[in-house]
């Protein structure tokens, strides 16, 4: 079979389309697509549901309230605690409240005996939203909707170790509502979401002849602009200049939160103009005179709209789910598809699905952490089986860790970034499918991979030693690690 082939329907075509822009197929689910895989993702697209997540889970600025009152009540806490230990330990008797018997506490180390303690409200809002996400994921009757959110939540990503309650919140309120929209809209929702204000620094900014600037003596903090052009836009050497940074950092002060510690409106979005750099600023050659925050918003469409934009995106796309180098041919699609349709994404995505070049069977990408454990569950309709706080734990051991890119350009999902990560994935693997006894493996084998699966990945499974190896080694097979 020639490394170029392609399909375009039938039981390999669909095993392909679930794993190369889903999350790999649930039972029966390359038999109900086998007939029109391409028509099967397009229709997904067309859902007005795709992409969004009905949960009751709390607004990003709810949670950061929530996570700013926890913070202060642990460190009010912590000293009352600490009088109390000074006054014991100065009147050489330990303090104890009269009304409880001390005899029903837990002694330092040992278990609670009245239950496992939760966990403390940061963790516990991020694990209510991760959970949210992996069963978006494992419930989607295809996939790609999702992934695609995945896609441009990493390429906007914001990061847990820096505002813990608001990653979530930010992907679903910045992200899914526009992941199938135009990009512009999407473009503006995130860089005036206060998750990403926050993020790249951009709340302490201040023009340096703006009222509160001059007040305090403070000036601008280049973070969000250049990020902004270097990755969410333009993209690196684009011909974009350090003028074009200030200028446009210039343009975005003002655009800032107000404190979690505001007990009704923390956490929400505010534009103060005592921040902003007051007068007309010249990006990309082109001079805003717009007043206040109509100057930002007038760059950022103008961004979203320029040629580069157009590559950068293309590329990316076509790279995440393609080939890590994609054939020219389709990243030309893509971008001329983005500029045609205004930044229409989801015409971009139709046009990813009908480009021929994206289902050649040569399947060159391998499966990041994250979506590899995905398919983990979703063949095996396991969710249930696992804590949410075990999938996250493992996701962190393989590179991963949910939310919490290592920069502003998040995670890689190229080969040479994850291949040193793969060996790791055995650990996981092992562990997963000591949990699933009574799978039997070759119907795994032939519900996940089937028509993808070589002779010697079916022996591999076949003569395990055991169903647990046999799970193991297949969660491992080169036909189950890539997309």
């Amino acid at each position: 079979m020639a490394a170029a082939e392609r399909v375009s329907a039938g039981p390999k075509a669909a095993a392909l389309a679930l794993h190369r822009f889903g999350f790999g197929p649930a039972a029966g689910q390359i038999e109900a697509i086998a007939s029109d895989p391409r028509g099967a993702l397009l229709a997904e697209l067309r859902r007005p549901s795709a992409g969004t997540l009905s949960v009751a889970l709390p607004s990003s600025a709810q949670a950061a309230r929530a996570v700013f009152d926890f913070q202060a009540e642990r460190r009010a806490e912590q000293k009352v605690a600490l009088r109390a230990q000074k006054d014991a330990d100065a009147s050489g008797a330990m303090l104890a409240n009269a009304n409880q018997d001390m005899t029903d506490l837990p002694k330092p180390g040992e278990p609670n005996a009245r239950g496992p303690k939760p966990p403390p409200l940061p963790q516990q809002l991020l694990l209510d939203e991760a959970k949210a996400r992996f069963g978006a994921a494992s419930a989607a009757e295809i996939g790609f909707a999702e992934r695609l959110v995945w896609f441009w939540s990493n390429h906007f990503c914001v990061s847990a170790d820096k505002i813990v309650g608001m990653t979530g919140p930010y992907e679903r309120e910045a992200i899914r509502p526009h992941v199938l929209g135009r990009f512009a809209e999407l473009l503006q929702a995130v860089e005036s979401h206060p998750a990403m204000l926050y993020y790249l620094d951009n709340v302490e900014s201040m023009g340096p002849d703006s009222i509160a600037g001059i007040n305090r003596d403070k000036g601008l903090n280049e973070n969000l602009a250049r990020e902004t052009l270097e990755l969410h836009t333009l993209g690196v050497r684009s011909g974009y200049t350090q003028a074009d940074v200030t200028n446009f950092a210039k343009v975005l002060t003002g655009w800032t939160w107000i404190p979690p510690g505001e007990p009704e409106h923390g956490g929400d979005f505010i534009f103060n103009k005592r921040l902003h750099e007051p007068g007309p600023q010249t990006v990309l050659e082109k001079t805003y005179a717009q007043a206040g925050m109509d100057q930002g918003r007038a760059v950022l469409a103008d961004l979203a709209r320029h040629p580069a934009t157009a590559r950068h995106l293309a590329q990316k796309l076509a790279s995440h789910f393609v080939a890590d180098t994609p054939p020219p041919s389709l990243v030309e699609k893509l971008s001329r598809s983005f500029s045609d349709s205004d930044g229409d994404l989801k015409q971009v995505a139709a046009t990813l699905i009908e480009a021929d070049e994206s289902w050649t069977t040569q399947r060159q990408k391998l499966k990041t952490p994250a979506v590899w454990l995905a398919s983990l569950l979703r063949v095996t309709a396991s969710q249930d089986l696992f804590p949410i706080g075990q999938i996250m734990n493992a996701q962190a051991a393989l590179g991963e860790p949910l939310w919490r890119p290592p920069a502003p350009n998040g995670f890689s999902d190229t080969e040479a970034a994850l291949v040193d990560g793969v060996p790791r994935r055995l650990d996981i693997a092992n562990a997963f499918a000591a949990r699933l006894a009574m799978v039997e493996p070759l119907a795994l084998l032939q519900s996940s991979i089937g028509p993808l699966a070589s002779e010697q990945t079916r022996d591999t499974v076949a003569h395990a030693e055991s169903r647990r190896q046999a799970v193991a080694l297949l969660a491992m097979s080169p036909e189950f690690l890539r997309s």
